[in-house]
């Protein structure tokens, strides 16, 4: 009599059940929450280049704005505004004053005798600026205008006697003879000039040629103030004439240098919308990379709450 065995009924050891399919997913399992975590730890480093290229954006931002850059530019003229020549000539007298152009000066015809004098000149008196107390002498003179044409300006002065061990003229100039002529006051004209440009010699027995160039200055409230550089070559005048010891002639020149006015300003580099955009820009990334990070957070606790719940049917099942 054959026993048949019910194949139901048959017993499998207990490490045979189940022993590939749940390690299998675990192994799985362990991969995504591996790979989720370096995702996150990576975003997370991300977010935090974020808020230091935020930090960093409006540092630049305000050290732009404490710290503008200085621009210079150039316009070409044919033709300046006259400037104003004030001359403190002392006890020197003005022998001659005469336009030329091209650089170019004929000899000189009588040195130390009264010439033409064929200058706009104006003569004034005011007290000086820094002391209110002592009264001032200026020969007001016409500056050259046509730098196309090289005019310039040749003056003689003559000193017949100095207790003086050194000689000199001093003189000073400003922007606009023309608004020096309009000028209603006239002293108090000169006195701001003189409290507001810088004056200058020229030496007796020389041939002074002075080169002026002229730089205009944009100050943040708008305003502009005008400034004279100068190039001075000096000459030495051979006198050839009979004279006292202390006799003394002075020669000056004055003409422009080139046909460029200088323009300088500060400029603010730190462009406001440029930042706007990009701290847009960086809070984008910001949220996204937020909003990702909780995804991930929540996907991970979801794949845990998966792993722990077939963790306990596989060992339910094998119970």
């Amino acid at each position: 009599m054959e026993v048949h065995e019910d194949s139901s009924s048959v017993i499998l050891p207990d490490g045979e059940l189940g022993t590939t399919t749940p390690s299998l997913r675990f192994s799985k399992t362990c991969l995504k929450n591996v790979f989720s975590v370096i995702l996150l730890f990576i975003y997370l480093l991300l977010m935090a280049v974020a808020v230091f290229l935020v930090y960093q954006t409006i540092s630049d931002f305000r050290e732009k704005l404490k710290h503008p850059v200085m621009s210079v530019t150039y316009k070409e003229v044919s033709l300046y505004d006259a400037p104003g020549i004030a001359f403190y000539p002392g006890k020197a007298r003005l022998l001659s004053c005469k336009h030329h152009y091209y650089d170019h000066i004929p000899p000189l015809i009588n040195p130390g005798q009264p010439g033409d004098i064929e200058c706009t000149t104006q003569r004034i008196n005011y007290t000086d600026p820094f002391t209110n107390q002592t009264m001032k002498y200026a020969l007001i003179v016409q500056g050259p205008r046509d730098v196309k044409k090289r005019e310039l300006v040749f003056l003689q002065f003559h000193l017949n006697e100095t207790d003086q061990d050194f000689s000199a003229i001093d003189y000073l100039l400003f922007s606009s003879f023309q608004e020096f002529v309009s000028s209603p006051e006239k002293a108090k004209f000169m006195k701001d000039c003189e409290s507001s440009y810088s004056s200058w010699k020229f030496s007796g027995g020389f041939r002074t040629w002075v080169k002026m160039s002229l730089v205009k200055t944009k100050e943040e409230d708008g305003s502009e103030t005008v400034e004279f550089k100068q190039e001075t070559s000096v000459v030495n005048y051979i006198d050839q004439r009979t004279k006292p010891r202390s006799d003394q002639l002075f020669f000056v020149v004055f003409e422009w240098k080139d046909p460029f006015i200088q323009t300088v300003q500060d400029i603010i580099t730190a462009n406001p919308w440029n930042m706007i955009a990009l701290l847009c820009g960086i809070f984008l990334a910001l949220f996204k990379a937020a909003d990702f990070a909780k995804l991930s957070v929540k996907w991970m606790i979801k794949i845990r709450r998966r792993h722990l719940k077939r963790t306990r049917q596989v060992t339910n099942h094998i119970s």
